[in-house]
């Protein structure tokens, strides 16, 4: 196992790397993002009403995030498996379930906003965390396994 990781030691410092840039973008959203939720969300929201937002900013800041978020989660599942049919199937995903959630996260907020936060919550969570590489990685891990 060590050998192996010595003999992909650019694999190593690659993936790294583009976990630091995961990283990056969450240290830094409050300034490269417009997101008025960020600190909506981190105070007593319950008994708060929604911020005032502009709404075409937040869908582009959103759609931004997300997919910036997607573009290296892409790499690093590139990276991982080296493979372009899970390349081309993961990018599918992406963009079809970074579709459904942008509709359905602006469909909740200005529809259904005051009385469905914690579905915005758990929704924007989706949009502007990568957790679809944390789910991917280990599925296509476990796909090629029972290849």
């Amino acid at each position: 196992m060590l050998k192996n990781l010595l003999n992909n030691k650019l694999k190593v410092v690659v993936g790294l790397f583009l976990i630091f840039l995961l990283i990056a973008v969450r240290a830094l959203e409050d300034t490269l993002f417009y997101d008025p939720f960020l600190n909506y969300f981190k105070s007593n929201y319950t008994n708060t009403l929604l911020p005032k937002i502009n709404t075409i900013k937040l869908f582009f800041s959103l759609g931004f995030r997300y997919y910036l978020n997607s573009i290296i989660s892409l790499g690093l599942i590139r990276l991982v498996f080296n493979d372009s049919k899970i390349l081309k199937f993961s990018i599918f995903l992406f963009s079809v379930l970074g579709i459904i959630l942008m509709i359905s996260f602006f469909f909740v907020l200005l529809k259904f906003g005051e009385t469905n936060k914690m579905n915005l919550f758990y929704i924007r969570r989706f949009i502007i965390q990568p957790i679809f590489v944390m789910l991917f990685i280990p599925a296509f891990y476990y796909q090629k396994k029972i290849k």
